[in-house]
């Protein structure tokens, strides 16, 4: 069954390999980028907000903090608009991690739904930071290097880095759930006083989920910026990309390990691909919400939930009817 696992994720990771090689149209890689990057965030986000219960609704302080960090020190040192600016995307993670420490040591002395509050104070704060503050360019954002690749194939550099993004936050994802971290993490979604009763350092625990999941969306932010070429505060500082991840994870699953992957990948592609087939930003808002109403109504723990579900009751009553039938007449197989 392990390899069985293993040879599915395998070739999904060959399809995506393959996918810019094959489709060379630059509409559809740039929506293979986008929605790699958004598969990144949300599971970044979830391996805190999904294995805690602490929703966290200002996910954009880290996107935007890496998008400015690209941003900033592209310029400062005065780089050349080439590859050498992937580079300062690692970066981008780890001045978002930064920021999530402090910003953590406010938002997580309270309990969840209070925390959800802060976090969305917090996110107001940067935005409203970046907007007037002079070295971020205010309101009229920040230019980047002009990198001059030719446009058959500038995409395929950035896709590739935003796949790296996604499969490094997948296995940090898988490493943390399975790890004795994780589990602290999830005795703490269930029961928190339980969890510091039983010994778990409930606020450390929590902190270090926090600032591990600001790394890969502070990556995301800075290759958004340098894909790009040019940010400005109400892009990367956005109250839709947060709950756009949120609700990625939940379509998907919440707490799940594939739900945030699959969700964002159905879900940002999809977007994408109305805003380029019909030219309206906000379509998929609506459709978006169609689709939500249905979920929480009938798969209220997410899509990847309800067909393990849907599948374990299937095996469950094709089991049964065996069992059944063997107790019927037991001579039958000999």
């Amino acid at each position: 069954m392990s390899r069985f696992k293993h040879g599915w994720w395998l070739l999904a990771l060959a399809i995506f390999i393959a996918y810019p090689l094959v489709e060379t149209n630059p509409a559809y890689t740039t929506i293979g980028i986008f929605t790699l990057i958004f598969m990144a965030c949300a599971t970044s986000w979830n391996m805190f907000s999904g294995y805690s219960g602490y929703v966290n609704l200002g996910s954009a302080v880290f996107y935007g903090s890496g998008a400015y960090t690209m941003a900033l020190f592209a310029n400062h040192l005065h780089m050349a608009g080439n590859g050498d600016l992937f580079w300062l995307v690692p970066l981008g993670g780890v001045v978002a991690s930064i920021i999530a420490i402090p910003v953590g040591l406010v938002a997580l002395r309270v309990r969840r739904h209070t925390f959800v509050v802060i976090t969305i104070a917090i996110f107001f704060v940067f935005q409203l930071s970046a907007i007037n503050f002079s070295f971020t360019g205010g309101t009229s954002g920040m230019q980047l290097p002009f990198i001059p690749w030719f446009i058959t194939n500038y995409n395929v550099p950035f896709y590739y880095v935003a796949l790296g993004i996604v499969v490094f936050a997948a296995l940090l994802s898988a490493v943390v759930r399975r790890s004795r971290f994780g589990l602290q993490l999830l005795a703490i979604r269930d029961d928190e006083d339980r969890a510091a009763g039983l010994g778990v350092r409930v606020f450390a625990v929590k902190l270090t989920g926090f600032a591990l999941s600001a790394f890969a969306v502070g990556m995301g932010g800075a290759l958004y910026a340098m894909f790009i070429g040019q940010i400005y505060p109400q892009f990367v500082f956005d109250p839709i990309f947060d709950i756009s991840i949120a609700l990625m994870a939940i379509f998907g699953g919440l707490g799940t390990f594939i739900g945030p992957l699959l969700g964002a990948l159905v879900l940002e592609s999809t977007q994408q691909l109305l805003t380029l087939k019909y030219s309206n930003g906000s379509l998929y808002l609506i459709i978006f919400g169609g689709v939500f109403l249905i979920v929480i109504l009938f798969m209220p723990q997410g899509v990847v939930v309800a067909i393990r579900d849907a599948w374990a009751r299937r095996a469950a009553r094709r089991d049964g009817r065996v069992t059944v039938g063997a107790t019927v007449n037991p001579g039958a197989t000999s």
